[in-house]
């Protein structure tokens, strides 16, 4: 049965007044169908008195909302409009090519990230040595006296079992914007890397230490467990540390917060300048903890897993975010440089979810529902403000 709550929640929400905190407890409830149903009607009323009856009079506004629903139909199939319901509920307004809401939000304006683009995979070696690695690969990888480590098959590199090293040598792997990669480490722990990241990592553990390895960017780590080898990762000033169990932790060196969601298991955080303390508080499965970077505060909170997770199935899903910030994710998504030069978009916070898209299909959608000018140029779009 529906609480009184949540039509209060949902009034805040589409008036531009509700709290974080509100909007993550709203999150939530929509998972339920019921919940999921009455907020979809109460976003369309007001999508189409707000942004129809403004503009058009009364026969042009029932035409197209009639127009919409039968669009809606025909395409429900083919952008699977209900499984997105669970990843992201609050956005229901369908626009052929995704799904955006939103609201206006503050935000101060983004200092321009410009990266190199590159389009390889590579690895780097303990001498330095740089290989590149190409998707549909299959190639051994060496150690400096000759015995192979690891094979790599397609866009995976496994590294052979063993705790007979005496010494840590260490291997990086780099992936560009615009891929993904699995590595799956000596220990068996499985690493995903997103776009524009980064893992070093020891191509033996040692017996007897912890097993560490050191993030940039983000990876959806399964590892194996082991209570004799506490599982350490560093992202920059904090450590994560676990015995086995699967989490994603994006700590991308631009980001303001270094987010991690738990999917099974525990973990627990200390920073660098510290030593991890077993009585201090862990992260629980279905809950995040953000760690601010300036004000070195960590954050625990409730979590929907698969928002933090669909990247892995080529999904870009974004949860009120700010526009500023779903730039960085389709920069390092589509290896394209985004210049915005549309000031007030900052200020706009969206819901979306995207997989198969083109970047000019992505900006398509954004353009129908918040006016902008968008220009594709080979691999930098530019945005701007929509003459009158």
């Amino acid at each position: 049965m529906k609480e009184s709550g949540f039509d209060n929640k949902v009034a805040k929400f589409l008036t531009h007044s509700i709290s974080s905190e509100e909007l993550d407890d709203l999150n939530l409830k929509l998972k339920d169908e019921v919940y999921h149903k009455v907020f979809r009607s109460q976003i369309e009323i007001d999508y189409t008195t707000r942004h129809i009856m403004s503009r058009y009079n009364a026969d042009k506004a029932k035409q197209q909302l009639l127009n919409k629903i039968r669009q809606d139909k025909r395409s429900i199939r083919r952008l699977n409009l209900y499984r997105f319901g669970k990843y992201a509920a609050l956005i229901v307004i369908f626009f052929g090519l995704g799904y955006i809401y939103w609201d206006h939000n503050y935000r101060q304006g983004r200092s321009q990230v410009m990266t190199k683009i590159n389009e390889q995979i590579t690895l780097e070696l303990s001498d330095g040595t740089v290989k590149t690695i190409s998707e549909m690969g299959n190639v051994s990888v060496h150690n400096k006296s000759g015995k192979r480590v690891g094979l790599q098959q397609g866009n995976q590199l496994i590294y052979h079992k063993g705790n007979k090293a005496k010494e840590l040598v260490f291997n990086t792997v780099k992936v560009p914007y615009g891929k993904r990669f699995v590595l799956i480490l000596s220990d068996g722990t499985r690493a995903h890397l997103n776009a524009g990241s980064s893992l070093k990592y020891p191509v033996e553990f040692i017996k007897g230490d912890s097993r560490k390895v050191y993030l940039n960017g983000e990876g959806y780590f399964d590892v194996t467990e082991d209570k004799s080898h506490p599982f350490i990762i560093n992202a920059n000033e904090l450590n994560i540390q676990v015995l086995g169990t699967k989490f994603n932790l994006s700590a991308y060196p631009e980001d303001e917060q270094i987010k991690t969601v738990l999917v099974e298991g525990s973990v627990g955080f200390y920073d660098t300048s510290s030593e991890f303390d077993e009585s201090s508080a862990r992260l629980v499965p279905g809950h995040m903890a953000v760690w601010e970077k300036q004000g070195k505060t960590l954050e625990f909170k409730e979590a929907d897993t698969e928002l933090h997770t669909g990247w892995m199935d080529g999904k870009i899903i974004f949860s009120h975010m700010p526009f500023d910030d779903i730039l960085k994710k389709l920069e390092r998504n589509y290896n394209v440089h985004i210049n915005n030069t549309y000031e007030e978009l900052s200020q706009v916070r969206f819901n979306a979810s995207f997989d198969t898209e083109t970047i000019t299909q992505v900006f398509e959608a954004f353009s129908k529902n918040y006016p902008m000018k968008f220009k594709v140029n080979e691999n930098e779009v530019i945005i701007s403000k929509p003459s009158k």
